[in-house]
């Protein structure tokens, strides 16, 4: 059985579950030993099969259920409804290349995206029936993708203040050092750097918060600040337990954090 982190929401759902994947036994000389389930990080290809395969199985849905999209830091945002299920595999390919968030109110779906210090959000509105996931590194931050998913979602039927959201095992701000390039990207687009930069003062580097800042767009988007949880994992603090770019690299695995409505 692989071993899955739960993600779980403030107010339980019945018929949905979120999850990160833990890497489980690790080889600490091969930076994609353990749990993998991204194809295009340099892993060898048989073996990520082999892991999505062993993880539909304990999920009890089909290979073609695990929707994931092939991700770039943007803040595009895909659906998966009946139209796109009904497009041959290439198509769907074409379809989820250059997305970072995924949305949809299917049921047996399990949608989900890869991080490796990055932040991945899953949302839920559990009374209309969609959930979204997102990938959200600093560029999809200060570009706001949760607000865009939560546009996305409304737009699907769900209520802003109706959606609950967890931010799942990604970077602390203790490890998450940037250079003053990045802190002005985040001041260009308006954020509060008082609540999200601090400073080394031995280094005099800065320092952010990712979760501060992705909690911030999501209640400037309408979600209840009382309906966010943040996962307390640190992925390059417990890069043994989680994959960590800044540790192992960037030609690593990658943690994967899905979620489906039962």
């Amino acid at each position: 059985m692989m071993e899955l982190e739960i993600l779980s929401f403030i107010k339980p759902l019945l018929g949905v579950e979120a999850f990160s994947t833990t890497r489980g036994e690790v080889d600490r000389r091969n930076a994609y030993s353990g749990v993998n389930l991204c194809d295009y990080v340099g892993d060898d290809a048989l073996r990520v099969l082999d892991v999505r395969l062993t993880l539909a199985m304990q999920l009890g849905v089909d290979l073609d259920d695990l929707v994931m999209p092939r991700q770039t830091h943007s803040c595009r945002v895909a659906v998966i409804d009946e139209r796109f299920r009904a497009l041959d595999i290439d198509k769907q390919e074409a379809a989820l290349e250059g997305v970072d968030a995924l949305v949809t109110s299917l049921k047996g779906v399990v949608i989900g995206v890869n991080t490796a210090d990055c932040v991945p959000i899953v949302l839920v509105d559990g009374q209309a029936g969609v959930i979204a996931v997102a990938h959200a590194g600093w560029r999809g931050t200060v570009g706001r993708i949760g607000e865009a998913v939560v546009k996305e979602m409304c737009r699907q039927g769900a209520i802003a203040d109706h959606i609950q959201a967890a931010l799942g095992p990604s970077i602390c701000q203790e490890c998450f050092e940037v250079g003053d390039e990045v802190v002005e990207a985040f001041k260009q687009a308006h954020f509060n750097l008082d609540n999200i930069v601090t400073r080394n003062a031995a280094t005099g580097k800065a320092h952010i918060d990712l979760r501060a800042a992705n909690r911030a767009v999501l209640v400037a988007a309408g979600v209840p600040v009382g309906n966010i949880v943040e996962s307390q994992h640190c992925s390059r603090c417990e890069h043994d337990r989680f994959f960590s770019a800044r540790r192992l690299g960037i030609n690593s695995g990658r943690t994967f954090t899905g979620i489906y409505r039962k």
